[in-house]
């Protein structure tokens, strides 16, 4: 097959990768434009070190990087010299973190060791290892030639049928009826039209420029970036790549010289316009900043005492891309069909995410989970210039931080709040965020409960429970476990367990989808019935064409053609969207409303008095819905439970959203709880967190989601499902409480890793789900988890933890 016409903008190693993986494919009318020359375009590429470390906490940039290795390696020398990777630890932080990374090298499937301060000296004879405490070695990280490993895939494609074409300047996307039928380019000829049926945007930092051709924003920050070379040195033969990230330095050689690579200076963006004007050599070369370089060049030579000897020289003030959380930029454009994105992708990544994006163009699915990477992971409160700026810029900042999992960026905040932020600050909330939403974790007006608790226990007031410190959890968890964590949680759980507990849902993404043939739309995009009469509520999921879990969803039928849908972020909204049939509505919801979960035993005596809807058992099941009014306020009551409690979600407009808080308030009887209560409550149900636990890499089978399949009806995704699973999710029972993603070991071996993890206050054990083999998910297996080089005696549990019989929730 030939496939589509395919215009791919930009001949840098992204283009040239993406040509050879589509042709690789099938796919052999591609046609590649660059503005620039062959195949030094000066882009990025042109000027880029090329070194390539392979492991992120990412387990998706940790494959595309393991693959742009695997690939290049099999380019020849020329391409990809495989010289190692070594990353050294100057403080005891850094080298607590170095235990960390490796710990995901392991999880993901890369080789690695920790070596001590001798080893590290052996690999960097110029190192004083007098000031390293050690080092974390991968023997198969190394150093691709950017343009050449470009050429080289360019190369491969043109003998399979594809065109190169330099010179050839965009200046407009073409579309007709919202799909994208050709770019307009300049070139020393003139002005022509290239036919298109497929535009891919690989421009690398004119991505943003491309991208408003279309119409689409592109959030994407060009920043200038330090890179210098010593003077001669007498070096040994070439060693590993070299990483100082505590002065957020790296280091390579050429030949007997060193390059000097440095984030630790000034954020220095790069606007499109200034990109033309301000280059030097080539488009992606700023003039060098010496001052902005010099501090660097004294922490290199502190690192490296022999580069005294030399001074610095062929410094440049190198363009690249930054997003405001620093993946790539993958996927279609939701307007406009055809035209994709393969942007803010560095040539660590390159051939991963080519071979990524060639997939889901003609498989329609990446072998590899892009969740993190798709185009419309975004709010539009997330694409405004000045958003993507100030996230941009602190991204180049902390890139070579240590960063804790629960860490969030300090500003631009607060950027979305519920209508109950009012009160939850004057409760003492600690926020921390997502998908810009501040999202309480605990407050601090519950300590006098905690208080309360802690005494209670230890005047022995509750016969026969475990002691307080058990209760707490605080001696299972280390100073990196404890941070962003507060032990009121285990107040806040405890009185979610015990009385009633008001935790704000609104961040949950909410979108109506409405319309003659919703149902029947909804029914073949999700594996459960949700075809049911009005006021059901059903679990279901969005799989891919070959059973990955693209999401699970919430959906409540309000009448015959009305549906609400809680789904996970943006990607479900687009996704719904994109393949909805005409006369089928999609609406978000989310910003003009509000949900607060009201949960425990005393939910119905908290809410009964206060609503005209009768809430009995009887006349409220457990995964039903009805409209009416708590107190003054309209709301949708639908009976469902995150945490494992009897209780409500109430929905409400966001106008009215502090007079329901107000009214279900009530001092002495209601709790305020955060999600670091809920998380722990909700690993005790066992209750799966998308993109956490479960992603497109698995099939409901495996993560214990089959009661939430029908395959007695017709929806994406069926045909590809198995039963027959080699790998399962399940929970362990551990004797600390550890942060995810981990690995997990079994007789020495490596066999999976830690999804979720948490303290859980009700059962009194720490808990961390896990990927493990089919044979070893069986409970009452002992494994290991590896945390911090430690090592973490666990046990698989059966599941769920609390209220097997659901008796809690269906009272």
């Amino acid at each position: 097959m030939s496939g589509p016409r395919l215009v791919i903008v930009g001949a840098g190693i992204v283009g040239c990768a993406l040509a050879d993986e589509l042709t690789e494919r099938g796919w052999t009318d591609v046609t590649v434009l660059d503005q620039g020359p062959l195949f030094a375009a000066g882009g990025s590429s042109s000027h880029a070190p090329g070194l390539v470390f392979q492991t992120n906490p990412s387990k998706t940039m940790t494959e595309f990087a393991s693959y742009t290795v695997r690939k290049y390696t099999a380019l020849g020398e020329s391409c990809f010299r495989q010289v190692g990777g070594l990353e050294v630890a100057t403080t005891p932080e850094r080298w607590a973190d170095l235990h960390r990374k490796h710990g995901w090298a392991e999880s993901w499937g890369v080789e690695g060791e920790l070596v001590d301060a001798g080893r590290c000296a052996e690999l960097w004879p110029l190192l004083d290892k007098d000031r390293v405490f050690g080092g974390f070695h991968v023997p198969s990280d190394g150093l691709a030639g950017a343009v050449a490993c470009g050429q080289a895939q360019a190369e491969r494609a043109m003998e399979r049928g594809a065109t190169f074409l330099p010179g050839h300047t965009v200046v407009g996307v073409e579309q007709r009826g919202g799909r994208v039928s050709g770019v307009s380019v300049v070139t020393s000829d003139g002005h022509r039209t290239v036919p298109a049926d497929v535009v891919v945007c690989a421009a690398g930092f004119w991505g943003p420029s491309i991208g408003a051709m279309a119409g689409l924003t592109v959030p994407l920050l060009p920043l200038a970036h330090q890179y210098a070379k010593s003077g001669p040195l007498a070096l040994q033969p070439e060693g590993p790549i070299l990483r100082h990230q505590d002065r957020d330095l790296y280091f390579r050689q050429h030949g007997d010289r060193i390059g000097i690579g440095s984030y630790a200076h000034r954020p220095m963006p790069v606007t499109q316009e200034e990109i033309g004007p301000r280059s030097t050599t080539m488009p992606s070369v700023q003039a060098f900043t010496e001052e902005d370089f010099d501090p660097a060049w004294r922490d290199a030579v502190e690192l490296l005492p022999a580069l005294a000897e030399t001074k610095y020289e062929e410094g440049i003030n190198g363009v690249f891309s930054f997003t405001p959380d620093g993946f790539p930029l993958i996927g279609e454009a939701p307007h406009l069909e055809g035209f994709w994105l393969a942007e803010a992708v560095w040539v660590t990544h390159s051939a991963g995410v080519a071979r990524a994006v060639a997939e889901v163009l003609v498989d329609e699915r990446s072998s590899v989970d892009l969740h993190e990477c798709e185009l419309g992971r975004f709010e539009q409160a997330q694409l405004s210039p000045a958003f993507v700026e100030e996230r941009g810029k602190q991204n180049f900042v902390e890139v070579y931080d240590v960063i804790h999992p629960l860490q969030p960026m300090e500003s631009p905040r607060p950027l979305r709040t519920s209508p109950f932020y009012p009160r939850q600050r004057e409760l003492g909330g600690f926020f921390l965020e997502a998908a810009g939403w501040e999202r309480p974790h605990w407050f601090e007006a519950n300590v006098p409960l905690l208080e309360d608790l802690v005494r209670r226990r230890r005047d022995g007031r509750h016969a026969g429970e475990a002691p307080v410190e058990t209760f707490l959890g605080a001696e299972q968890r280390d100073e990196w476990a404890s941070r962003y964590w507060s032990p009121i949680a285990a107040a806040e759980s405890y009185a979610t367990r015990e009385r009633v507990a008001l935790f704000d849902m609104t961040p949950l993404k909410r979108v109506e989808v409405s319309g003659p043939g919703t149902a029947a739309f909804l029914q073949r995009m999700t594996t459960n019935n949700v075809d049911k009469k009005p006021g059901s509520v059903t679990y279901t999921l969005l799989l891919d064409v070959e059973g990955g879990i693209r999401s699970d969803l919430t959906v409540a039928r309000l009448d015959e053609e009305t549906f609400q849908v809680g789904a996970n972020g943006n990607l479900d909204l687009e996704w719904l969207t994109r393949h909805a049939p005409g006369g089928v509505r999609v609406r978000d919801l989310t910003p003009g409303t509000c949900c607060v979960g009201v949960w425990g035993p005393q939910a119905r005596e908290l809410v009964q008095g206060l609503t005209d809807m009768d809430l009995s058992h009887e006349n409220f099941r457990y995964f039903s819905c009805k409209s009416g009014y708590v107190g003054q306020v309209p709301v949708l009551a639908m009976r469902v439970s995150y945490v494992g409690e009897l209780g409500w979600e109430l929905y409400t407009t966001a106008d009215m959203g502090l007079k329901l808080w107000d009214t279900l308030w009530s001092p002495g009887v209601t709790t305020a709880g955060g999600r670091a209560a809920f998380n722990s409550l909700r690993l005790e149900k066992g209750y799966r967190l998308w993109g956490v636990d479960m992603t497109t890499e698995h099939n409901p089978y495996e993560a214990g989601l089959a009661f939430a399949v029908r395959t007695d009806k017709d929806f994406v995704g069926r045909d590809a499902l198995t039963a027959d699973v080699t790998r399962r999710l399940v929970p362990l029972l551990s004797t600390e409480v550890v942060m995810g993603k981990e690995p997990v070991r079994h007789e020495g071996r490596t066999v999976g890793y830690v999804t979720s993890a948490a303290y859980g206050h009700t059962i009194q054990r720490p808990i961390a789900y896990a990927w493990l083999p089919a044979e070893l998910a069986e409970p009452g297996t002992h494994v290991d988890i590896s945390y911090f080089g430690r090592r973490v005696p666990a046990e698989v549990a059966k599941e769920p933890l609390f209220d097997p019989g659901m008796e809690k929730i269906r009272r």
